[in-house]
């Protein structure tokens, strides 16, 4: 074989590796209300993984095409919504939310992704699980 052969399967298993993390990933939304008595833990997919991105610290010396940021985000999702038990009459016992069906880098769309890194937040419950 030749050496040009074997570095350019090398390099495509190598890419195709780091383009394949961007995928729907299991993930526990733990859901609670003030007025119901109850805390609900719903398995979901969320968009989870790493994409390919250049580095800004050039940005003086690159067109602002060159300078892409992605992020792993949805290509595709579908809402369900759960009962949360244990509200009274007068709440509104629902609750929606999105599951991945298939996942891209892309840029990061406002619409229905948080796009700023926060501190992390714990996922937790803090009244009883039903």
């Amino acid at each position: 074989m030749s050496p040009f052969f074997v570095m350019s399967l090398l390099f495509g298993l190598a890419f195709s590796q780091t383009a394949s993390l961007c995928a729907p990933s299991e993930y526990i939304i733990h859901v609670e209300k003030r007025e119901c008595a109850y805390c609900l833990a719903i398995n979901t997919t969320i968009c989870a993984g790493f994409c390919m991105t250049r580095d800004s610290n050039g940005k003086k010396l690159l067109l602002k095409s060159a300078l892409s940021q992605n992020v792993c985000t949805y290509k595709e999702m579908l809402y369900q919504t759960a009962l949360i038990p244990g509200c009274p009459h007068h709440t509104i016992p629902y609750y929606s939310y999105p599951v991945a069906v298939s996942c891209k880098c892309g840029k990061c769309n406002t619409d229905y992704s948080d796009c700023v890194h926060e501190k992390v937040r714990t996922n937790y419950c803090t009244k009883p699980q039903k």
